[in-house]
């Protein structure tokens, strides 16, 4: 078969190298392979990214040139304005000139498309950077529009395309002048005004339908609307699309017309072509109706005369103009009805539709007003598919697609066809990707995958993936859903998408392990450590609040970062419990040894104070009382921050704590030393009450078997030891029972105390110890004046805690409070 003008088998293997692009897509240098994946790696150290250059008068025409629609062989020539699109003509190029952006509103059909092409032609000169052309069909988010942007005015450099990153995107396009003609625009509100704020440099002429978004007033734009044709504009508009006056009939059925199609336009180019088609048929057009047909002529010689299309055929022409079209405009229409209304570039007409004249059908259709330019491409006008489809274009649809997805899984694939191409192709590859059943989808995103990333068109490259991966699920192609799941976990990763990309790649991962799959695999884990650095990168940009871990069960350690002292030593928490080390720690000095901090994210059940924190691990057993006002600690300077605070907090505290326990001991140390007989002996400091025995009263009696002595007594006697011996309780004393206030009934004897017995009782000095008020705090810690100061602890039945500090010296008189 010839292959010329772009007819290829799609049976065909394509020939050639595969295709392999390295491009740069923000910091990272992207491989795609078509064959095995994409391979992702950041830019290497010194490795400087290339500057992307603007283009110059002739880049800019010719990027015009190629993003408008192709030029057709035999293609009629546009039609003139009307003089009321010519007021509207102008008064758009003067608000443009003087840097208004402006929102052109009309119903399709209304000639939005022409007289956009009419204002361009003015603006040429207008800005620095001219006039960009853009599409927004099918684009309901500003990033694609931008980087369309950004692809008119600047251009890469020759060794590998660039792609941008969001920051440097926003940071080019702000540089961006140019007067940019927006048609088919689908967004509005917040979407548009991020648009219109990225590029403040731009004048934008925006085309959209009455159902678009409207914008917000924020954004400031002009509001023109353009309305239907007049009758008498509407008659001169016929009268030009046929190419001769209209006849008195003819004009009434104008006016008629107009009325029932509220004067669009694109009804009118539609009636121009019945008329024409009509003069055709009746053999008047040119003068000739006396004149008999020849014999090569395919008119009989008795035609039937054809009358004025009614007016319902003059509203919904698309029937009658397709019955009189070619048969290659036929299938054509077809083909475009298979396909949701997107009609593939002529070049592939000829092997879609088996005909090699069939590229030329779309300048008849066209003609017809069957078909609209939209960006770069032609596709059905509005209304048309849906007529169509009513009298039976869409019945063979599946088979349709399914044909137009094998040809374009052919030609993307092949390596004659660069990646602008197929990007130019983008809707009619995703209209035939979306109809074709699962195994031809399969073959088609596979091939025109890597071919939209190299064309740096990421939405069609995402959209391409996702129906692949849809239908490799489908189809039982665990390989192929692999892929798409990595080339998915790729994207993600270039857009800064990191849970997505993460989601993506261990799902291909999976999937390549459970075919034993080493290579992919090996792929797939280095681009997933490439997310694990950047999560942890963004993690230490932004650092959670933190807050003093509380004490659980062992070493607290309330430290600043710096130098720190610890004030105390370990302590033991209760007689028949572990000694738990408590490090007070405050800023001071350099010291040899630093507290450790332990330090956790902030909860909403963690203590709010100190207080809150040390009363869980060191319950008090004393009585509780109203704890004593605390002056708050003056700073020495003003403290900045929340982290400086917390070590004061901390700090004062902790001073607060030792200043209460130096207070405890000093006035338990005084008691002391009035009632300790002089003599050689162990000398004992406590601070904890002791409970009698049970069987003992509150005199100290015996009254069970506790006659044996005090176990912590190193002579062995102490009250109560010997046979009856007797300690009378003393006026004003208070038992056990009562508080901090009860003395202690074992009393600890020295070497030179003269022992009981014989039944005397033996008698000792009154003990009345200090009154201490019982406060919330920590353990305190008890201090002996003497120099020389010993310690011991007194069992007792209560598990209260009892704290003591023994020096290694253990000499002088032992006394028991």
């Amino acid at each position: 078969m010839d292959r010329t003008q772009g007819q290829v088998d799609p049976a065909e293997p394509s020939s050639g190298p595969a295709r392999v692009v390295t491009l740069t897509a923000g910091d990272f240098t992207l491989t795609v392979n078509p064959v095995d994946g994409s391979e992702i790696e950041p830019l290497r150290p010194g490795a400087e990214r290339a500057r992307p250059r603007r283009r110059d008068a002739a880049g800019r025409a010719a990027r015009d040139t190629a993003a408008r629609p192709p030029v057709l062989p035999g293609a009629p020539a546009s039609a003139r304005l009307t003089p009321a699109r010519e007021e509207e003509r102008a008064r758009l190029v003067r608000l443009l000139s003087h840097g208004r952006s402006v929102r052109l509103t009309g119903p399709s059909g209304s000639g939005r498309s022409g007289l956009l092409d009419a204002v361009a032609a003015d603006c040429a000169g207008v800005a620095p950077d001219g006039v960009v052309r853009l599409s927004g069909y099918g684009q309901q988010q500003p990033g694609e529009l931008l980087h369309a942007l950004y692809a008119a005015v600047y251009e890469a450099p020759d060794e590998r395309p660039l792609r941008p990153d969001r920051e440097e995107l926003l940071a080019r396009v702000r540089e961006i002048g140019a007067v940019v003609l927006l048609d088919d625009l689908e967004m509005g509100g917040a979407a548009l005004d991020e648009l219109l704020r990225a590029t403040p440099e731009c004048a934008y002429l925006l085309a959209a339908t009455p159902d678009t978004k409207a914008p917000s007033d924020a954004s400031h734009l002009e509001e023109v609307f353009l309305g239907g044709l007049g009758r008498a504009e509407a008659v001169e508009f016929l009268e030009a699309g046929v190419g001769r006056a209209l006849t008195e009939e003819e004009t009434a059925w104008a006016g008629d017309l107009r009325f029932a199609s509220e004067g669009l336009p694109l009804r009118f180019v539609q009636a121009a072509a019945l008329l024409r088609q009509r003069d055709e048929l009746n053999g008047t057009r040119g003068g000739d109706e006396d004149e008999e047909p020849g014999v090569f002529e395919e008119r009989p010689r008795d035609a039937a005369f054809v009358p004025l299309p009614t007016l319902a055929e003059g509203a919904a022409p698309a029937e009658l103009l397709a019955s009189r079209v070619s048969e290659s405009a036929r299938a054509v229409l077809r083909i475009a009805c298979a396909l949701g209304g997107e009609l593939p570039h002529h070049a592939h007409l000829p092997a879609l539709v088996g005909d090699t004249h069939a590229d030329a059908a779309v300048a008849e259709l066209l003609g017809c007003g069957l078909l609209t330019p939209v960006g770069t491409r032609y596709r059905l006008a509005s209304g048309v598919a849906r007529q169509l489809e009513e009298v039976g274009y869409g019945d063979p649809a599946a088979e349709e697609a399914r044909t137009a997805a094998r040809h374009y899984a052919w030609w993307t694939g092949h390596a004659s066809v660069t990646p602008e191409r197929v990007a130019a192709e983008a809707d009619a590859v995703l209209a035939a990707l979306a109809g074709a059943d699962v195994v031809a989808a399969v073959l088609l995103a596979r091939t025109a995958a890597p071919a939209f990333a190299a064309s740096l068109h990421w939405e069609a490259w995402e959209r391409v993936l996702r129906s692949g991966a849809e239908a490799a699920r489908k189809a039982g192609e665990v390989a192929e859903q692999a892929y798409f799941h990595h080339e998915l976990g790729v994207l993600a990763l270039c857009e800064g998408r990191l849970e997505r990309a993460r989601a993506e790649l261990e799902a291909s991962i999976g999937l390549k392990g459970a075919l034993a799959d080493k290579r992919g695999t090996v792929a797939g884990r280095r681009a997933l450590a490439l997310v694990t650095d950047r999560e942890a990168a963004g993690a230490a940009a932004v650092s959670p609040p933190l807050r003093l871990a509380p004490p659980v069960g062992g070493a607290v350690a309330l430290a600043a970062p710096g130098p720190v002292a610890a004030l105390g030593p370990a302590v033991p928490v209760a007689a028949t419990g572990p000694t738990v080390p408590v490090a007070l720690a405050v800023p001071v000095g350099p010291r040899a040894s630093e507290a450790v901090t332990a330090v956790v994210p902030a909860r909403r059940d963690a203590p709010a104070n100190l207080a809150e924190v040390f009363a869980e691990p060191f319950p008090m057993s004393l009585k509780p009382s109203p704890a004593p006002a605390l002056a708050p600690p003056v700073a020495a300077r003003p403290v900045a921050g929340s982290r400086k605070r917390t070590v004061l907090l901390a700090a004062a505290g902790a001073l607060t704590v030792a200043a209460l326990g130096t207070v405890v001991a000093l006035a338990v140390g005084s008691g002391d030393e009035e009632t300790t007989p002089a003599g050689p002996g162990p000398k004992v400091s406590s601070t904890t009450p002791d409970v009698p025995a049970a069987g003992t009263d509150t005199a100290g009696e015996p009254g069970g078997n506790d006659s044996a002595g005090d176990p912590a007594d190193p002579a062995g006697s102490g009250a109560g030891s010997g046979s009856g011996a007797v300690t009378e309780a003393e006026p004003g004393a208070t038992t056990p029972g009562e508080g901090a206030d009860a003395p202690t009934p074992g009393v600890s004897r020295g070497a030179g105390a003269k022992p009981s017995g014989g039944g005397t009782p033996s008698r000792k000095p009154p003990v009345v110890p200090p009154k201490t008020s019982p406060v919330a705090s920590p353990p305190t810690t008890s201090t002996s004046p003497s120099s020389s100061p010993s310690a011991s602890v007194t069992p007792t039945a209560t598990p209260t805690p009892t704290t003591s500090v023994s020096p290694p010296t253990a000499t002088g008189t032992g006394t028991g409070t």
